[in-house]
């Protein structure tokens, strides 16, 4: 068998067996095929797609390329949740501690920034002294003690999607469905989790730009699930705009704080009725509710109750951040370089572009272009005002920190161009387009 056979077979447009699949991770995870003939294959691909077998048997492969999280000695249920990314997408730092307050165990394996979307592992990493490195040991005591415990992918767990993902990100290749389908759930198989809520973005600030494509992607990413044993509902959910009012490491952390403790503003009801909704599915597969309406009600009573908030200080203790610091650096802990955005025009603003906003805050400092670049804890944007809000002519509507002074000269311009006005109200926003179910 020949990788280069492989790829003329894909690029004609044939379905690969699981042989030829198994032959080309397996031989680029050992060393033995080379990075521009997988490159060959992805481009082929990302072109001519994959058979719903195919990518059941890539993801499958793909996780087992290395270590899988045994948790069968973990009283259950274990339900994760994954998002595919956006512009203030936070929802996690809210849900794993919400889930964990319902019983549900959420073994969560997550990701850094790259590009314009944000990544709860830098988030986190923004409250002091908290650790994302844990071993299997640590992640498995403090997801019994908490309910859930956060880390990131190590080298030992899915090495193929670790090499495949980083080649994908400099081939023009991350935006194939297949190849997201078996990233995403090779990741979230390898971590121990029975059920899955997939949280799968379209819009400006996502990688899937339309909801066609993003339905593509969830349909995909369900069936192949059901063929790999696992329970998985998928939302539909807009990212046109920036979610919640806070981007930027700290912030981000600081608004789930506000809003586990029960400060709920007009500004981020966006990122709670998505959270409620996420939540509401993690409680359906986690088998403490019967429906959404009986998931929903359980969800908001036991956010009321002030025990997520309890347990998300109780995880920051346990993953060795210091509790008392985080408290006293909230609404405080922002980079001295600031500015404001002020209205260019009265009316109504009608839209905030979230890919703007995204590009604008990664040279800000929030997120990284390259793997390797660090990325600053108090570098963001707060949201003043929101589409919808009315304002007149020089009313501030965002605040801006910066990394440093140049970053906020380059910003500036680009946040402003991503405010769009009307004179008229828009429209209300569809927050939740559908849910999609295995067939």
């Amino acid at each position: 068998m020949r990788a280069v056979d492989i790829i003329m077979n894909k690029r004609a447009g044939k379905a690969l067996t699981r042989e030829e699949i198994e032959f080309l991770i397996g031989g680029y995870v050992a060393g033995s095929i080379p990075d521009y003939q997988v490159s060959a294959w992805a481009m082929a691909v990302f072109f001519r797609g994959m058979t719903p077998l195919e990518t059941a048997a890539l993801t499958d492969l793909m996780l087992h390329s290395g270590e899988v999280m045994d948790l069968s000695d973990v009283s259950g249920p274990l339900v994760d949740k994954h998002s595919t990314g956006g512009v203030g997408d936070k929802t996690s730092l809210i849900l794993a501690p919400l889930a964990a307050a319902l019983g549900i165990r959420d073994p969560m394996m997550s990701g850094r920034a790259l590009g314009h979307t944000g990544g709860t592992l830098d988030k986190l990493e923004a409250i002091p002294g908290y650790r994302t490195s844990l071993t299997k040991e640590e992640f498995k005591n403090i997801l019994i003690k908490d309910g859930f415990a956060m880390t990131g992918q190590t080298k030992e767990i899915v090495p193929a999607d670790r090499l495949l993902y980083s080649l994908r990100d400099v081939t023009g290749t991350v935006e194939s469905i297949p190849l997201i389908t078996a990233s995403i759930l090779s990741k979230k198989a390898a971590e121990g989790a029975g059920a899955l809520v997939l949280d799968v973005k379209y819009g400006s600030g996502a990688f899937m730009k339309n909801a066609d494509d993003g339905e593509k992607l969830a349909r995909s990413m369900v069936d192949t699930g059901k063929a790999m044993g696992k329970k998985i509902i998928a939302l539909l959910t807009d990212m046109d705009e920036p979610l919640g009012n806070m981007v930027g490491n700290f912030l981000e952390v600081e608004e789930c704080y506000n809003c586990l403790d029960g400060k709920i503003d007009r500004l981020s009801a966006d990122l709670m009725e998505v959270t409620l909704e996420l939540a509401a599915r993690m409680a359906i597969l986690g088998g403490k509710a019967k429906d959404t309406a009986e998931a929903r009600k359980i969800c908001e009573a036991a956010l009321a109750s002030g025990k997520p908030k309890e347990l998300f200080l109780a995880n920051i203790k346990s993953q060795g951040g210091d509790v008392e610091k985080f408290l006293s650096l909230l609404g405080t802990y922002r980079s001295p370089h600031h500015a404001e955005i002020k209205a260019a025009s009265g009316g109504y603003i009608s839209r905030i572009d979230a890919w703007k906003i995204g590009h604008a805050a990664v040279g800000l400092g929030v997120g990284r272009n390259r793997s390797d670049d660090p990325v600053s804890p108090t570098a963001g944007l707060q949201f003043l005002r929101k589409s919808g809000d009315p304002v007149k002519k020089g009313d501030m509507i965002i605040n801006v920190w910066g990394k440093d002074p140049a970053s906020l000269d380059e910003a500036l311009p680009r946040i402003a161009e991503a405010v769009e006005y009307s004179p008229s109200a828009p429209p209300p926003r569809t927050l939740i387009l559908k849910e999609v179910t295995a067939i």
